[in-house]
């Protein structure tokens, strides 16, 4: 674990572009929040180039709660990170990728483009993605295979993201073999990534705290149908040639972190948090955008704080139900 409490400036930033979303999908905070408007919701060009001016930068991610393809700033921010030779991708829904789309995000040479996709079937997945497609999606990642192959060109990287709840496990190894077919590089399981037990029942965060608690498959209630998927998910991609990662179910050893020593993650507002499992701007800031500088922040008495706790055996509330933190994510 690392101590140092003022490390210099992180390589990395994960930057919310913007905190619309056009889904309600049901482990996201934003389903528990109301609307925000697609305009107001993007950070906006010249906080960002406030940020980025600021960071010796080697690698940029481009999400966070709402859909980065809303952000009509995303092309600008893909520009710079890549005229600076600083390594930039994102997550998307993948709803709004259509062929032109498609083929703009190929010819911008963005590194990497992860696709949200958490059943096999129409029925599993838009239960889950609520207000989203199941067959336009696929024929929106179908699309994007087929414009990268197009131009012959390397990237970008296309990796599936699949977050596997008691609800939609068992289809996993189908997914796999449909990737397959597809042609898609890689294919990442992982776990909800926070309990909410630091929240107040009562509160706010209630209705995901509760989601939370029905779905995760880390309490071990789902471990034997879990453990079976992911087998078959294993077997499945060895056939089909597709990469693939898949979760912990268990911590194992102590919770442990790095990321206020590497990276930080940005909202769409300016505001600074540690990580990018949080999820909620009012459950822990260490510094506004719009008062100070980020290597003001980085370096400031909060951050320095945050970094003591972490490392010590009382870690902060907000990082003791985090699934990266208990090496279960």
């Amino acid at each position: 674990m690392p101590v140092e409490l003022e490390p210099p400036l992180p390589a990395h930033l994960q930057v919310e572009v913007t905190s619309a979303c056009n889904l309600r999908c049901t482990m996201c905070l934003v389903r528990y929040r109301p609307p925000v408007n697609k305009l107001a919701g993007a950070m906006p060009a010249e906080l960002f180039h406030r940020l980025v001016d600021g960071v010796p930068l080697r690698q940029l991610t481009l999400q966070g709660l709402g859909e980065p393809l809303l952000s009509p700033y995303l092309p600008e921010m893909i520009a710079t990170a890549v005229q600076r030779g600083i390594r930039v991708g994102f997550n998307t829904n993948a709803t709004l990728l259509n062929r032109k789309r498609a083929e703009e995000l190929v010819a911008s040479r963005v590194d990497w483009l992860h696709v949200s996709l958490d059943g096999a079937s129409a029925a599993a997945y838009e239960a889950i993605r609520e207000g989203a497609r199941f067959d336009t999606v696929i024929a929106n990642l179908e699309g994007l295979v087929r414009a990268k192959r197009a131009a012959g060109s390397a990237t970008p990287w296309i990796r599936v993201v699949f977050v596997a709840m008691r609800d939609n496990v068992g289809e996993l190894p189908e997914l796999v073999r449909l990737l397959g077919r597809i042609g898609v590089d890689e294919l990442r399981v992982q776990n909800l990534s926070h309990s909410f037990d630091d929240t107040d029942p009562a509160g706010g965060y209630d209705e995901i705290r509760t989601f939370t608690a029905a779905q995760a498959l880390w309490t071990g209630e789902d471990l034997a149908r879990a453990e079976a998927a992911f087998a078959a998910a294993s077997r499945a991609a060895k056939d089909s040639g597709v990469r693939l990662r898949l979760p912990r179910f268990s911590e194992e050893g102590t919770g442990s972190c790095s990321w206020p020593w590497d990276a930080a993650y940005v909202t769409s507002a300016g505001v600074v948090q540690p990580c990018c499992m949080v999820m909620g701007d009012d459950r822990v800031s260490l510094g506004d955008l719009t008062e100070a500088t980020f290597p003001e922040i980085w370096h400031g008495p909060a951050y320095r704080e945050f970094r003591r706790r972490l490392a010590s055996v009382d870690p902060p509330d907000v990082c003791r139900g985090c699934s990266l933190y208990r090496n279960t994510f």
